[in-house]
């Protein structure tokens, strides 16, 4: 499986990306992947290279780019409970000053970056995010209805882009939350919203799960709830992104 780091020029600077494509040649459908808040690192590689075999061009940009190229911070090989406060004292900041408005122009060349890459398709692409990533992804879809066909977020604070970005999204619609997240009855106001916004989506809490369930290195990890999630995004891309 093909896989490298690019730089993608941006209104501020170079953004450092991992991407992964499947072997021989030809052009693919495009996805972007958002991270976590702890950004790009050997498990999400390997996520990105999971997708790319099943036939996508994958690019994990370096959400952080702004303070310097990914890793950001220094990372344990496993994210528990002794390390995770200052792991997220680090990234917070971080996280803070990434402004709406950062993520939109940040957006814009990721997208034009998929749009130049000789190994995509012209077709629409996919946006998909985990944490801070998945509501990163739910905005980049709300900005770009005619370009993004498919939106899928997990374990992600959707509910944060409010009523009028989801009357924006043009995309067919995953959230995957955390059962530790959002109680049945937030869940349900957020169905209602995405009801009236009129998007076509589906949208569940999977069981038993905790912030985090898709992360293989942190102790959030629920390997049923990972395959739950291979469950319901590979077929929404297989729907939403053609191949040629």
């Amino acid at each position: 499986m093909p896989s490298r780091t690019l730089q993608i020029p941006t209104a501020d600077g170079q953004a450092d990306a991992f991407v992964a494509f499947p072997d021989g040649g030809g052009r693919h459908p495009g996805v972007l992947m958002y991270a976590d808040g702890f950004g790009i690192r050997p498990v999400l590689r390997e996520m990105a290279r999971e997708l790319a075999a099943h036939g996508y061009y994958v690019v994990v940009p370096n959400l952080f780019y702004r303070h310097g190229p990914a890793p950001l911070i220094e990372l344990p090989e496993y994210i528990g409970a002794e390390v995770r406060p200052s792991v997220i004292a680090q990234v917070m900041p971080m996280i803070q000053a990434h402004t709406t408005e950062r993520v939109l122009s940040d957006a814009d060349a990721y997208l034009a970056f998929l749009a130049a890459r000789p190994e995509v398709g012209a077709g629409p692409v996919a946006v998909t995010g985990y944490c801070i990533g998945g509501l990163l992804a739910t905005r980049t879809a709300a900005a770009h209805p005619g370009r993004v066909a498919a939106l899928a977020a997990f374990h992600a604070p959707v509910g944060a882009a409010g009523p009028d970005s989801f009357s924006k999204l043009t995309a067919e619609v995953h959230f995957g939350h955390a059962e530790g997240d959002l109680t049945p009855e937030a869940l349900g106001e957020l169905n209602d919203s995405l009801d009236a916004a009129g998007a076509r989506y589906s949208s569940e809490i999977y069981p038993g799960t905790v912030h985090g369930f898709t992360m293989a290195d942190t102790d959030a990890f629920d390997p049923a709830a990972l395959q739950l999630h291979w469950d319901r995004l590979l077929p929404l891309l297989a729907r939403t992104l053609p191949k040629s």
